[in-house]
């Protein structure tokens, strides 16, 4: 079996929040915020992980039509050419022999801008589902990593999609059912620094909170993508973020990213892999 064509989705937003290519306000120094994507290449090119997969394409789902990502995005835009500053990875980031830039292509979410659950939205949100799998097809993906994609994939992650069983997620936290350490979710983050002071959020409008027993770790999973949140079965999680209660957002950001996802993200793949290749060897 020769290697697995991996296609990479994200929301550049979300990097974008995370500060991702640029330098952070780090305790009393600066760190650079390497991006999941950054790192994913980067062990591409220099572990066995490259003899496993081939980074086919890098999908994300912006639109800076949609007012909320246009501000979000104001000082990266989605290339490097509108950037103001530093972009989420390096301009001399290639992937083999190929620049990354050249695996970029957007397929937009545009639905988000109508109102939520009206019959235009579900319209436009199945519209972008298809041409979201459209473009798998395109790159032949036999897996897709999500990472930060900030929509719900309710027709690809149904049992009965062609690409059940082949999207993974990876998340900045644990997303074991049974789990004390879980944290799911666009908050999973937010969640683990409020933990670690003794609190949790139960309004993120009025941020009322209540008291609830200390957890002083965090950690990261790379799971299957179901139609739930973060709630598909899990491929391969670390646990090892130690977080301080003084730790800023993005100081445990990353922490994490360097202690537990990074870990958590080529360990999965890895394990994946495995799986996949034993499955072609029985069949």
């Amino acid at each position: 079996m020769g290697k697995l064509k991996l296609v990479y989705v994200c929301s550049l937003r979300n990097a974008a929040a995370d500060m991702a290519g640029r330098r952070i306000a780090y305790k009393h120094e600066t760190r650079y915020m390497t991006s999941p994507l950054e790192h994913l290449v980067t062990q591409l090119n220099s572990s066995d992980l490259g003899e496993l997969y081939e980074l086919t394409g890098v999908i994300f789902d912006d639109d800076l039509t949609h007012s909320l990502d246009s501000q979000k995005l104001q000082d990266y835009g989605t290339s490097r050419v509108a950037c103001n500053g530093a972009w989420i990875y390096p301009e001399t980031l290639k992937v083999g022999n190929k620049l990354v830039d050249e695996l970029l292509c957007c397929v937009p979410s545009s639905y988000r801008k109508l109102p939520k659950a009206s019959q235009a939205w579900r319209e436009g949100k199945l519209d972008f589902e298809q041409r979201l799998e459209s473009k798998l097809d395109e790159l032949d993906a036999d897996v897709v990593l999500l990472d930060g994609l900030i929509v719900i994939l309710d027709q690809l992650a149904s049992d009965d999609s062609a690409y059940a069983q082949r999207i993974v997620n990876i998340h900045p936290g644990i997303t074991k059912e049974a789990s004390v350490y879980q944290r799911r979710g666009a908050t999973a983050t937010l969640d683990a620094l409020y933990g670690a002071q003794g609190k949790k959020v139960i309004n993120w409008q009025t941020m009322e909170m209540v008291n609830v027993d200390v957890l002083d770790k965090t950690g990261a999973s790379l799971h299957y993508v179901d139609q739930g949140i973060d709630s598909g079965p899990v491929i391969y999680d670390v646990l090892n973020t130690q977080i301080l209660p003084e730790d800023t957002i993005f100081e445990l950001r990353w922490n994490n990213f360097q202690q537990s996802l990074f870990p958590a993200m080529i360990q999965g793949l890895h394990a994946l892999a495995k799986a996949k290749i034993g499955a072609e060897e029985v069949r």
